[in-house]
């Protein structure tokens, strides 16, 4: 499992995963806050997240391409394998297709193989109030959750927002606590 890559002795590779959110915009402080941390970082996103991201902009901060589909067969892998991975935000949507085990992106294949490989993963969504209430919704945090993500979801990560509201509070996410329980999830692991 993975470990702090400040006392493993290497710098290990954590893929930040970006669903289609205004959110998505400031991942680059999510990348940041992990590269101080000794991180190597590459992004992956799902095609509505690419949608709010600068791929430029991640490109020259983590030194890797920004990846958000399947590569063509032959192609050869360009990102580095992943030791852990932080999905930030997380969609309804995401949530939902990975808890059924649907894999029809990269982000979601690659977060489905992370499990059965048992790599870490964090797992953040943002939503509002109306979607976050959808029973389905519920239940795959929850079943994620008893599958061994670190599912930070709740008031006391980041309160729900009515519905049409969320770019008023992008400003006051919680950048580093993802990054703190990957922490936790590692020295619990040793």
């Amino acid at each position: 499992m993975a470990g702090s890559p400040r006392t493993s002795g290497h710098r290990e590779v954590l893929y930040v995963i970006a669903c289609g959110s205004p959110l998505a915009r400031h991942v680059g402080l999510l990348v940041d806050l992990a590269q101080q941390d000794g991180w190597d970082v590459c992004v992956v996103t799902t095609p509505d997240g690419a949608k709010f991201v600068d791929r430029s902009a991640l490109v020259r901060q983590t030194g890797h391409p920004v990846r958000t589909h399947y590569k063509n067969p032959g192609d050869p892998d360009v990102l580095p394998p992943a030791d852990a991975m932080i999905v930030c935000p997380a969609t309804v949507n995401t949530v939902n297709k990975w808890a059924a085990g649907i894999a029809d992106t990269l982000a979601l294949g690659l977060l489905v193989e992370a499990q059965g490989k048992g790599i870490p993963i964090v797992a953040v969504p943002y939503t509002n109030v109306a979607m976050a209430a959808h029973p389905a919704f519920r239940a795959g945090v929850a079943r994620l959750a008893e599958w061994g993500v670190t599912v930070l979801f709740g008031d006391h990560v980041v309160a729900l927002h009515p519905p049409g509201t969320g770019e008023q509070h992008l400003s006051a996410f919680p950048w580093a606590k993802p990054l703190a329980a990957l922490h936790t999830v590692a020295a619990n692991a040793a």
